[in-house]
């Protein structure tokens, strides 16, 4: 499946307090990924969510940045040179599983073998193979 979003890192969870109880959140920028990337996989997938052992391959690809000399960014845009910016793989890998729990599978805890990479390209998605084990 390729979902034609650009991948955001889970952030650090915001905590505030309502009368005498902490509550935790994402932030904005993280809480809007998570539902458009949910609303984008409920189009592509129709099926019930796997709900057995999974080994998931997830590719991220991200935008090159715009200060680059051309011959950079061709580079980067043919897979020599890969991110190795941040953020992290593990923070896009998080927002993205759980983004996901519930459509593609019933909870991410079914997920035991990942495979993940992060690549830059003109055009940001995601890339996700979802194998039954």
């Amino acid at each position: 499946m390729i979902l034609y979003i650009e991948p955001v890192e889970q952030a650090r969870p915001r905590a505030t307090y309502i009368g005498r109880r902490i509550i935790m959140y994402d932030p904005e920028k993280v809480k809007n990924f998570k539902k458009e990337l949910s609303q984008l996989a409920r189009l592509h997938y129709h099926d019930d969510p796997f709900n057995g052992a999974l080994e998931i391959e997830v590719s991220f690809y991200r935008p090159v940045q715009k200060s680059l000399s051309k011959k950079e960014r061709a580079r980067r845009l043919s897979g020599e040179h890969r991110p190795t910016v941040k953020p992290d793989l593990d923070n896009y890998i998080k927002s993205t599983l759980d983004a996901l729990n519930g459509i593609l599978w019933t909870d991410d805890a079914y997920i035991v073998d990942l495979h993940a990479h992060k690549y830059y390209s003109d055009d940001p998605h995601i890339e996700i193979t979802v194998t039954e084990l």
